[in-house]
């Protein structure tokens, strides 16, 4: 029972019922939940004998939830399992007689407000949104950044620049490769580019909000949204049988010593000969990234290796592994950490080029 990809309407009473069933019937990919006993037309029902029960078994197994009953029911029966922004499904709250849809919880990130726009529509009712950009008509900045496919690194930073964004103060503003220059234009944004670019203090003694988009590692103040592009490609070579924790440590290791986030890695690459090595296969696994190869003809067609080795030349056939994979596996973009080697490792960092 669960599905990542459908939504879960819940409904307790035969008014209830009959609004879910309605929804159900209009929306694509659905799963009813209805007690035991209560007359339905639905034929495929979720049927259940104990609701606190039941939806503390699903809450996380769907990404959205609908309840057709009382706002209060609702909160008692979602308040012990709610965790984070990032983390929680979406929750709407439907009065039985469908007068309004209520985005509950998770409205940005999560996209119950989207949601709740949608089914509100559906029924002909009335959406109730209450998060303040929202109903500010300003941009939310961490719905800018789904967008954007930018990964939140410290998600608490988001209220601090949804409320300049709301109150219309002036926000610092790192992005060099114009992710959300263009969608922030109405805010009064100071770009900086390094941390020593940004003062202490504003004139009103409170640290400014900030946003930082960029795959360096900085020390930034808590204010600062810090959003990850995805930008690095890893080039990987490895002696035979090299295991998990000797790859990805020193990956890590060179990623920290670079001052570039592992959150900024959209991807791996190496050599096919390597295709069947198992510890890259458990790497890509471990870190939830694609893992490329290529040809021996397509790492030798790239010229702009800086360490080019006579020996990986004599052994493998080409004059590069890693840095070549690097840059192949980027789209011919920037070879960023030449390599670095260890006995049985070696790796390479590219940036993927960006277009404004």
């Amino acid at each position: 029972m669960g599905d990542h990809d459908k939504i879960a309407v819940w409904a307790v009473t035969p008014n209830g019922a009959d609004l879910a069933e309605k929804i159900a019937e209009r929306m694509p990919a659905v799963d009813l939940f209805c007690p035991q006993g209560l007359p339905s037309r639905a034929i495929d029902v979720q049927r259940f004998t104990r609701l606190k029960k039941t939806v503390e078994q699903c809450f996380k197994r769907y990404p959205a939830h609908i309840f057709v009953m009382s706002t209060g029911i609702v909160v008692r029966l979602i308040a012990p399992l709610i965790r984070h922004k990032t983390e929680d499904p979406a929750v709407l709250v439907i009065d039985e007689r469908g007068l309004h849809v209520i985005s509950l919880l998770s409205g940005h990130m999560g996209g119950a407000n989207a949601l709740a726009l949608e089914v509100s529509d559906l029924i002909d009712s009335d959406p109730v949104i209450t998060t303040a950009t929202d109903i500010n008509a300003v941009p939310a900045v961490d719905i800018l950044a789904a967008q954007k496919n930018l990964f939140i690194e410290n998600p608490a930073a988001i209220k601090y620049v949804n409320m300049a964004m709301v109150t219309g103060n002036p926000i610092f503003l790192h992005d060099p490769y114009n992710f959300l220059t263009e969608d922030l234009n109405n805010m009064t944004a100071i770009p900086f580019e390094t941390r020593g670019d940004i003062p202490d203090d504003n004139p009103q003694g409170d640290l400014r909000a900030g946003v930082f988009i960029d795959d360096i590692t900085l020390d930034l103040p808590n204010k600062m949204l810090i959003l990850r592009p995805p930008s690095l490609v890893a080039g990987i070579g490895c002696n035979r049988n090299t295991g998990l924790d000797e790859l990805k440590g020193f990956l890590v290791d060179v990623l920290e010593k670079s001052a570039l986030s592992p959150k900024s890695l959209k991807g791996l690459s190496s050599i096919d000969v390597k295709s069947d090595e198992s510890g890259l296969s458990a790497l890509a696994k471990e870190l939830d990234l694609p893992i490329q190869f290529f040809t021996r003809k397509e790492l030798n067609s790239v010229e702009t290796i800086q360490n080019p080795s006579t020996e990986v030349e004599k052994h493998v056939g080409v004059k590069s592994v890693c840095e070549a994979a690097a840059i192949l596996g980027s789209n011919q973009g920037q070879l960023i950490v030449p390599k670095q080697n260890t006995r049985n490792v070696t790796v390479a960092i590219a940036r993927t080029p960006f277009t404004s």
